[in-house]
């Protein structure tokens, strides 16, 4: 499971906690603006804005988690089983496979208006990358500087949700977890007042007791409520340094320790967590091993060229000495 937040300071930020129990050693990819895609039902592309995320690069072929495009625009695929529903292939739709939904969207799309114009014409259908790796049922988040959209396609169809918290996790759908934040509109940063009895001589014993009820457990709508009050109250100062690790104490709030989620006989944990400063194109992160922010510029790179420029994840941190 996972976690995805657009945040905006002085600039915008896009990024998210990849939840599994295990790793495709994806690495920090980027694709410049010359590497052709060819899309399985949607044409070729031999020219598009360049782009760096995290992905699984396999036959050449990057497969993104989560990327930015040279514009601002971000897009993040989560996992949302039981829900997602492929189709396919139609007539007059743009036919786009999930594994190629993001370099689709984020190649031509400069802002999120254009990319909800696109996607009046898109329909996900079911085309597998290969045999060996099937399609993951996936809902996706895309946001920019001026706001942020859900995108799911169900048994009703492929639906696209404004998104005001800008948060997304998994399960229920997104509409249902919007519905049910009504359920801890009561919860405040401040110190709780005593509407309980006000007659009797009720005080606070701790602080931060204006948000009792706050879910805390590992569970996507738990994460959805937690995310979208941390994020929703955050405060934080408009530099680099402030805002990126504002970012991440963000994500760290609805991370995933091992041990926390059994899953299949296996702990599932936070495998990595991203922050891009999509306004300056400079992709951080970190993961489980490794807790120190790590940044790779998209536009210190020669995005005229036609290979990916791969940066494998530094899984490294921390070291014992005498």
């Amino acid at each position: 499971m996972c976690t995805a937040i657009s945040y905006t300071t002085k600039d915008h930020y896009f990024g998210r906690n990849l939840d599994l129990e295990y790793s495709y050693r994806e690495e920090v990819t980027i694709v410049p603006r010359n590497y052709p895609f060819r899309f399985r039902r949607a044409g070729e592309r031999k020219r598009h804005y360049a782009l760096i995320g995290m992905a699984y690069v396999q036959d050449g072929y990057p497969l993104y988690y989560d990327a930015v495009n040279e514009k601002g625009l971000g897009m993040a695929g989560l996992n949302f089983p039981g829900n997602a529903v492929y189709s396919t292939a139609q007539e007059g739709k743009e036919n786009v496979s999930p594994f190629e939904f993001i370099p689709y969207l984020l190649g031509s799309c400069a802002t999120l208006s254009e990319a909800r114009k696109a996607l009046e014409r898109v329909l996900l259908v079911d085309i597998p990358f290969s045999k060996e790796l099937p399609l993951t049922p996936l809902h996706w988040m895309i946001a920019d500087g001026s706001g942020s959209l859900v995108v799911e396609q169900t048994a009703e169809g492929l639906r696209v949700y404004d998104d005001p918290v800008g948060v997304m996790t998994n399960n229920p759908p997104f509409p249902v977890q919007m519905t049910m934040l009504a359920n801890y509109m009561q919860l405040s940063p401040k110190q709780a007042e005593n509407r309980f009895a006000p007659s009797v001589p009720i005080e606070a014993y701790s602080r931060g007791m204006g948000a009792v009820g706050l879910p805390g457990d590992m569970s996507s709508f738990s994460r959805f409520v937690k995310a979208a009050f941390v994020k929703s109250n955050s405060v934080a100062g408009e530099g680099e340094k402030e805002s990126v690790n504002q970012f991440f104490h963000l994500l760290s709030s609805v991370e995933q320790p091992r041990g926390s989620v059994l899953w299949n006989g296996h702990y599932e944990i936070t495998v990595y967590s991203s922050c891009c400063n999509a306004t300056k194109g400079i992709y951080y992160y970190t993961t489980y091993e490794n807790r120190a922010i790590n940044g790779i510029s998209l536009f210190r790179e020669d995005l005229e060229g036609t290979e990916l420029i791969r940066y494998p994840l530094l899984q490294e941190e921390l070291r014992i000495g005498n």
